[in-house]
């Protein structure tokens, strides 16, 4: 999700919201989707597309497909990757089983496009409004209160997406989707590494911070929120967990008026 190359971080992210396509999707031209055929609508409704431009069947194909995985990561999130399936989608969405199987073609990449989609929502919530905050500190503190503002909003049915898949899959065997899930974790916690080192540079934390203590610091308290959360319906777990940021940060020379 936040893969170190010649970008900062910013602009990775920035590209991340490009809405191009996962690995392997030609946008608007599906497996199983013939150009005048859309996946998942009835026979003999064909020819009435036929002469219709092909960046509008694109615009079209994309619109189903983005329905589909809107409800998939609501219902990954409550219910795991495993418990994706082709009726409770179809009964959920405008598309049906043989229009959902003719889009993603199997199981697995229906998961793996779900991952990616909801890095796109997690983007959308938590690092694009974040990055309007001036680097450094003020930046660092904007990402973490919207990450735990996105587990308490419920912008994932479930909490937090990706601690729900990361429990779902952290214990198997390596394959694409426990890779995916790895990755992006691995991933979300080096761009929170990059805005805690650049808060240093700038002398807004201590020279001594050490990045990955304070990443591992703050990655537990979220999980802690998130699950107190979801298994025991405590809400004042949220204020809790900024409270232990703010001490976190205020240890190692963040200044508190900074930290509202």
């Amino acid at each position: 999700m936040y893969p170190e190359t010649t970008l900062t971080p910013d602009q990775t992210w920035a590209k991340a919201q490009d809405p191009g396509h996962e690995p392997g999707h030609e946008p608007g031209h599906e497996p199983g989707h013939e150009p005048g055929h859309e996946p998942g609508q009835e026979p003999g409704h064909e020819r009435e597309h036929a002469s219709e431009p092909v960046d509008g069947r694109r615009a079209r194909g994309d619109r189903t497909r983005r329905a589909v995985l809107d409800r998939a990561v609501q219902e990954a999130s409550v219910a795991g990757l495993d418990s994706l399936s082709l009726g409770r989608l179809a009964a959920a969405t405008p598309v049906n089983k043989s229009g959902i199987s003719g889009l993603f073609g199997s199981k697995e990449k229906l998961q793996l496009a779900t991952i990616h989609r909801a890095r796109e929502v997690f983007v959308e919530a938590v690092v694009v409004p974040g990055i309007d905050s001036a680097k450094g500190l003020p930046r660092l503190w904007r990402i973490l209160t919207l990450w735990l503002a996105h587990s308490r909003d419920r912008v994932f049915e479930g909490g937090c997406f990706f601690r729900s898949v990361a429990a779902e899959f952290d214990a198997r065997t390596t394959g694409p989707v426990r890779d995916a899930v790895a990755r992006e974790e691995r991933e979300w916690e080096g761009y929170l590494r990059s805005l805690v080192v650049e808060a240093v540079r700038r002398e807004h934390l201590d020279a001594g911070t050490d990045p990955d203590q304070v990443v591992f610091e703050v990655a537990a308290l979220y999980a802690r929120a998130n699950d107190a959360s979801l298994l025991h319906h405590d809400e004042l777990a949220y204020d809790r967990a900024m409270t232990a940021l703010r001490t976190a940060l205020t240890a190692r020379g963040a200044d508190p008026a900074a930290l509202v």
